[in-house]
């Protein structure tokens, strides 16, 4: 099955769809106690197509000007940064707030991915991926075999 493939590589135990399982690991990370980690990573579905790879990734808040999407080799790595400063003048004070929260997330891409027509868009606080497979990777993909 392709979908395994897709790993992730930064973090401290990296393995097959470890982000599937992210929720569940932190609870036994060190620091746990800590909400600001559990919430600092987006959650991350992949769905396998026979035609691509549907990655949906959750960021509410965000602008899809903050994402910046890459692809190295057959890395695949998404970051997003956003700032915020809100400046409040009234007669007697003055109160100034300030908000910056920022990800990083990388994957490991099959070599079936066709990393020239990778698509993304941003709505209603979801990114999404779609990651299509080549040509040849899609013809292999299914194969019916017969029993002798």
């Amino acid at each position: 099955m392709a979908t395994k493939e897709l790993t992730k590589t930064s973090g401290e135990t990296p393995g097959l769809l470890t982000d599937f399982f992210k929720p569940w690991n932190e609870w036994f990370q060190k620091d746990f106690f800590l909400p600001a980690r559990v919430l600092s990573v987006p959650a991350v579905n992949i769905v396998e197509t026979s035609d691509a790879y549907e990655v949906s990734l959750a960021a509410p808040g965000m602008e899809k000007e903050d994402f910046q999407i890459n692809v190295e080799g057959n890395l695949l790595t998404i970051l997003a940064e956003k700032e915020v400063t809100k400046d409040e003048k009234e007669k007697k004070f003055t109160r100034k707030e300030y908000s910056y929260s920022s990800f990083s997330r990388s994957f490991n891409l099959p070599d079936a991915v066709n990393k020239d027509k990778i698509d993304a868009r941003y709505e209603n606080g979801v990114l999404h991926l779609l990651l299509p497979r080549n040509k040849e990777a899609r013809q292999s993909a299914a194969k019916k075999i017969a029993v002798n």
